[in-house]
C-alpha cells in the first residue's frame, strides 16, 4: 500500500511567486508607457465631462512616440539603467536621489 504525502503550503508558495512576478513585469511595462497611460486616462476623463481632451491625446502620442523610440535601442547590462531613466522622462545618475515622481 503506497502511502501519499500531502505537503501543506506548496500551493500557496507557487501562488505567491506567480503573482511577483507579474508584479514585477507590471511595473517594468508602467515604468516604460506610464506617461502614455496616464494622458490617455486625463483624455478619456476629460471627454466624459464633456471637455475636450486634444492636449491630452497629443501628449500621450507624443509620450507613446518617445517610448517607442528607447524600446527600439538596444540595451545590455552596462547600459540597461540610461534606458530605463530616458523611458520614464529622467535623467537619472542611477543614485535614488531623484526629488520627482514620474
Amino acid at each position: 500500500m503506497v502511502k501519499k504525502i500531502h505537503i501543506q503550503g506548496q500551493g500557496m508558495t507557487e501562488y505567491i511567486i506567480i503573482v511577483a512576478l507579474i508584479a514585477v513585469s507590471a511595473i517594468g511595462v508602467y515604468s516604460f508607457f506610464g506617461k502614455t497611460v496616464r494622458n490617455q486616462v486625463a483624455g478619456l476623463s476629460a471627454e466624459v465631462s464633456g471637455q475636450s481632451a486634444n492636449g491630452q491625446i497629443g501628449q500621450a502620442q507624443g509620450a507613446a512616440t518617445a517610448a517607442n523610440g528607447v524600446a527600439n535601442q538596444d540595451y545590455n547590462l552596462g547600459n540597461y539603467d540610461q534606458g530605463a531613466n530616458s523611458a520614464s522622462g529622467g535623467t537619472g545618475s542611477g543614485s535614488g536621489s531623484s526629488s520627482g515622481v514620474d
